[in-house]
């Protein structure tokens, strides 16, 4: 059999053993959560049943006076000093408590200032970032813009495709035309500015010749009138 360990040597930890009261010498804030739990009890119905039935109680045995025996007769002063050391009590422990939940309120608050300014912060950012894609969006292709885009290409291949039919006897001349005129007409609708400025073609940019002043051929100079003629 295992021998059972002494509970005298240095080797051995002490066992934990139950404390009936707090111990506030180690942790400087047990007291004040003793005193939270203190007036959080004082608070609820139970502490008001329990206190009255005390009362009661203290009261019934000391006027009937069971057995002949009194400790606190009439008028119950013994009860009265337990009232006033219990207020005398109480009262700074439901300070203490309160002042603790103002030292959390005021974390609290402080907690809830750092979030509202992140977010806040983060609100910003998103705004700052939302106008910069609408920024972006515009000068982006939509779908009408493409879509119209798609129908003038569509009526070019087509007018393109008439031309080509109608061009068949030129050979491959009539299909170069047609295309040049489809290139034209595309770069004018792509550049508006084009449009204002003439293309002068090869073929029409021969110099006029300009005109020259009345004819003199076959005129005769105006004859004299008699009186111009020399006497005889």
């Amino acid at each position: 059999m295992a021998e059972k360990p002494t509970s005298g040597g240095l080797d051995t930890p002490l066992e934990l053993r139950s404390r009936m009261l707090p111990n506030f010498g180690n942790d400087p804030d047990a007291f004040g959560r003793f005193a939270e739990r203190f007036a959080r009890y004082m608070g609820t119905a139970n502490f008001l049943f329990y206190m009255t039935i005390f009362v009661v109680v203290w009261i019934a045995f000391n006027v009937v006076g069971l057995f002949g025996f009194q400790w606190d007769p009439y008028p119950f002063i013994l009860l009265n000093l337990f009232f006033s050391t219990q207020a005398s009590y109480a009262a700074p422990l439901i300070l203490l408590a309160q002042n603790r939940q103002d030292d959390r309120d005021r974390v609290t608050i402080e907690q809830d200032r750092a979030r509202d300014e992140r977010n806040l912060a983060d609100t910003e950012y998103l705004t700052r970032e939302v106008a910069a894609l609408r920024i972006v969006l515009r000068e982006v292709a939509t779908r009408d813009y493409v879509r119209a885009e798609l129908r003038s290409l569509l009526s070019d291949l087509l007018e393109a495709q008439e031309e080509l039919g109608t061009n068949n006897s030129n050979g491959s001349n009539g299909g170069e035309k047609a295309k040049d005129k489809v290139k034209d007409k595309r770069d004018k609708q792509r550049n508006p500015r084009t449009q204002q400025i003439p293309k002068i073609h090869p073929a029409h940019s021969s110099a006029t010749q300009p005109e020259s002043g009345l004819s003199t051929v076959g005129t005769s100079p105006r004859p004299h009138s008699g009186s111009d003629q020399p006497e005889s």
